[in-house]
């Protein structure tokens, strides 16, 4: 019953997010170079120079932008991170910075042909209700793209590299990770086992 709630609560923020959420309309000539600090770790073109570093090529801006809030906030904690976000202090390139990635080809692995990654599928698409775990692309979408480019909750992560993937879902597992609407990562992550993990990360890293 949780669980339900919580989508229903994720689902209604959603469409608030996406009345507010454009306010300011970000220019993407001008973010390439005030994202220019981005760059050493996430790629000139928004693909990471590391595997322990996310991808934001076609990255949804709005869930860029609230990530770089949540850093700014508090509520999401990296020590390299944390203090980068600090950095971006007007809204305007704010808005700037994430149009910028948004607007770079949409991030893409090298498909994954193994037992892991169509485990890993089935997982996405079906989930495990036994163990209270929706299908992914309830919220992200049949291909991992998300569902729609107008909200900050539910973001690409088809193509993400698979250190950084693993390393979020253990941490929304752990607890270390708490910034997800109404909890509801939190929830099915909790559900995931290390095998579920790898073999989710694997297909999703490959889309």
């Amino acid at each position: 019953m949780k669980r339900s709630i919580s989508f229903v609560v994720v689902c209604a923020s959603m469409m608030l997010a996406s009345g507010s959420a454009w306010a300011l309309k970000g220019n993407a000539t001008a973010g390439k170079e005030k994202s220019a600090l981005c760059h050493g770790c996430h790629g000139e073109n928004g693909m990471s120079v590391a595997p322990n570093f996310p991808n934001l090529a076609g990255q949804f801006s709005g869930y860029i932008k609230k990530q770089i809030r949540d850093f700014q906030a508090g509520k999401r904690n990296d020590d390299t991170m944390s203090a980068m976000a600090a950095t971006v202090t007007e809204a305007q390139d704010l808005e700037d910075i994430a149009a910028y990635f948004m607007s770079q080809n949409t991030m893409k692995g090298t498909t994954a042909k193994s037992a892991k990654a169509d485990k890993g599928k089935t997982l996405f698409m079906e989930g495990n209700l036994d163990k209270g775990v929706y299908g992914c692309k309830n919220c992200h979408g049949e291909n991992g793209k998300g569902k729609s480019a107008e909200n900050p909750l539910f973001p690409v992560i088809a193509g993400q590299n698979k250190d950084y993937l693993v390393k979020q879902l253990m941490d929304l597992k752990e607890g270390r990770r708490t910034n997800d609407p109404a909890g509801m990562m939190g929830d099915i992550a909790k559900g995931l086992s290390a095998e579920d993990i790898d073999n989710l990360t694997d297909y999703l890293s490959g889309l």
